[in-house]
């Protein structure tokens, strides 16, 4: 049993390693390959989709060398790449480095599923503690922070890997190529739905909303550790018999279908639900025929045998590791059909991986191509579910190598710390009397990476922190995309700044604009834009800010989205229409990036609003990009009661785009 734990453990943290690669390797694409903006979606997905095509040739390579070499190469290199993206160097080294430890961890993987019958309980404890740990962190991830207690953390988790790697393991039996063939579209299900706090979060928020906007939420990660358990406990206690066989795929396809459908009030049972569905999909292909039962017992007899002889004395221990070194080199070099099974385990989790490129790429790259994507998670859960059903049901139980209640539990518990630890809750209050200025800034954050392409939360809170602040608008902003890394970026700067938000959704339910307010607000309103053929969504965000003794202000946040070689003219009617109707006569402020220059057509639909540019008297005013700013598209507009002064756009590379910052001083009552 000591070995299969081991076996078990390894697998588990080599899972959790190379999941914090791909959240760098994966927003890495768009923000240091390419630009999202410029760059062809076909190109940045080519560059991603050849790297796991080239791993289908690992597996003849583990045939001819031996997985054990191959593995053994393969997690130095994964636990090397894993380490130094520690120091998150940003630019071509950072994407490099990713992309190194990207293909080191299929490599590895590859090698791994060779000497590997039964990986349902090292994927399935590998994705649960990985998410577990992601919300602990705030989906702030100890790739990015650096600090001595990253390193130190990160260095521990490598070392235990590796050390996991060199020991030896019993012998695999023939089976396992369906378990492996899953690794890859449960590895993409999971971070985009069923094991992603920052998905949670979002979620949470909407339902404290309770409207087609979202706001702060308390205990955002609650449902975190209830997914975590149950996708484990389905996972872990093995397959269903007779009719229940097909609860777990009727879940997971009822919780896709529920992300599907764009809803922010659904996105939290749509990720217990698949959880749930995930975890009972994986445990149906842990269900052997009777040969496979029979060979995985012969393996684990010999394997407790060893672990017998081994507490006689040092000699025994070592003779002990030695036989069942010598069983597993056997079972990797011996007959035909012992190297046959291992090389089909091998083209199956090759495969496995193809399949989650090919539906990363095909949902996100949706967002700049115009296509509809939501079918895109639907036919990745059929896939699971069919090769789920398709797996030969068992009369022998095979026990397995982790207790399901105890190890549920225990992630649970850790995934349980982070609504207590890592939830924080920005409260905004009046301050004494109604100000008579208030400091506005928007800004496009891209997601929260820079110019160099690193997660920097610092830089951003400190772009934005310096102005002093009123009020924050933000456009770009990303709440849980896999392919951005799975961070919620508005809840994490609102903790920073101290500043509770409202969220209005554009693209989908976690990506859109955001408005933070250091004094309350009521009356939030989304207003969806005409897409007039932009592949990604606009909306306008409306709040009403309740400055004290009755004075009002309402604010709107947008980010205009361009149609294919126009100008986004009449999404900037719609939305000075529907700003000038909220604000009912009010103090008025529009603001955001607005994809025009002044002097445009689309410009002007603000001004023929009777809105006036708050930053007229700094003009050029550029804003865009960052590090040569040569556009003027970033705007403040105000109703002609306020009165604007030192209007700025501070120099930094935050994000592709600098933040506008002016001062507005309110009518007198």
């Amino acid at each position: 049993m000591r070995y299969r734990q081991l076996t078990t453990g390894s697998l588990a943290l080599g899972v959790v390693l190379l999941i914090d690669v791909l959240r760098v390797w994966l927003p890495g694409i768009i923000t240091i390959f390419g630009q999202a903006a410029s760059t062809p979606a076909e190109v940045m997905g080519a560059f991603a989709l050849g790297w796991f095509v080239l791993a289908m040739a690992v597996p003849a390579l583990v045939r001819r060398v031996g997985a054990r070499r191959v593995t053994v190469v393969a997690a130095v290199l994964l636990a090397v790449a894993r380490l130094a993206l520690t120091s998150a160097p940003g630019g071509r080294p950072q994407l490099w480095l990713a992309t190194a430890g990207l293909f080191a961890g299929l490599v590895w993987l590859v090698g791994v599923a060779g000497g590997t019958d039964r990986p349902v309980p090292g994927l399935a404890l590998g994705l649960a503690v990985n998410a577990a740990v992601h919300a602990l962190l705030d989906t702030y991830d100890l790739v990015w922070r650096g600090g001595w207690v990253a390193w130190l953390l990160s260095a521990v988790a490598v070392v235990l890997f590796l050390l996991g790697t060199t020991l030896p393991a019993a012998p695999p039996g023939p089976g396992g190529a369906r378990s492996w063939l899953l690794a890859g579209p449960v590895l993409l299900l999971a971070g985009m739905v069923a094991l992603a706090p920052a998905l949670a979060q979002a979620g949470m928020s909407y339902l404290v909303a309770g409207g087609d906007v979202a706001r702060s939420p308390l205990f955002g990660l609650a449902p975190v550790p209830v997914a975590v358990a149950g996708f484990l406990l389905a996972a872990l206690a093995g397959p269903t018999r007779g009719r229940g066989r097909a609860l777990g795929p009727a879940a997971l396809l009822a919780g896709v279908v529920l992300f599907a459908l764009d809803s922010g009030d659904l996105l939290v049972a749509a990720m217990l639900l698949t959880a749930i569905g995930l975890g009972a999909c994986l445990a149906l292909t842990d269900a052997p025929g009777r040969a496979d039962a029979a060979a995985g017992a012969d393996a684990a007899r010999r394997a407790d045998d060893a672990d017998v002889a081994a507490g006689a004395d040092a000699q025994g221990r070592a003779d002990a590791a030695a036989d069942v070194a010598g069983a597993g080199a056997e079972g990797a070099t011996g007959t035909d059909d012992t190297r046959r099974s291992a090389a089909r385990r091998g083209y199956a989790v090759a495969a496995g991986m193809l399949l989650f490129v090919l539906g990363a790429v095909g949902y996100y790259s949706a967002y700049d191509l115009g296509y509809p994507n939501a079918a895109v998670p639907v036919v990745v859960a059929g896939v699971v579910a069919a090769v789920a059903l398709a797996a030969r049901p068992s009369g022998d139980r095979r026990p397995g190598p982790l207790p399901p209640l105890r190890t549920a539990g225990g992630v649970a518990v850790l995934a349980l710390l982070a609504p207590l630890v890592a939830d924080e809750v920005a409260v905004a209050s009046n301050r004494e009397g109604p100000p008579e200025r208030l400091t506005v800034v928007a800004y496009n954050i891209r997601m929260g990476f820079g110019l160099d392409g690193r997660f920097d939360l610092a830089a951003l809170t400190a772009a934005i922190d310096r102005q002093r602040p009123d009020v924050v608008l933000l456009s770009e902003v990303d709440r849980g995309w896999l392919l951005n890394g799975g961070h919620d970026t508005l809840d994490l700067l609102s903790d920073r700044l101290g500043m509770p938000y409202v969220f209005g959704p554009a693209a989908d339910p976690v990506w859109g604009d955001a408005v933070l307010s250091r004094w309350p607000v009521t009356d939030p309103r989304s207003r969806p834009l005409p897409a007039l053929g932009a592949p990604t969504g606009a909306q306008a965000l409306a709040v009403t800010l309740d400055l004290g003794d009755g004075v009002q202000a309402a604010v709107v946040s947008t980010h205009l989205q361009p149609p294919p070689d126009a100008g986004p003219v009449a999404q900037a009617r719609a939305v000075a229409d529907f700003a000038t109707g909220y604000a009912a006569g009010r103090p008025l402020v529009v603001a955001g990036d607005l994809n025009t220059e002044p002097g445009d057509e689309a410009f002007e639909q603000f001004t023929a609003a009777g809105l006036v540019d708050a930053l007229a008297v700094a003009r050029p005013l550029a804003t865009s990009p960052a590090d040569d700013p040569r556009q003027q598209i970033d705007h403040v507009f105000v109703s002609p009661g306020l009165t604007a002064t030192d209007p700025v756009a501070p120099r930094g590379e935050a994000s592709d785009h600098l933040p506008v910052a002016v001062t507005l001083t309110l009518p007198p009552r």
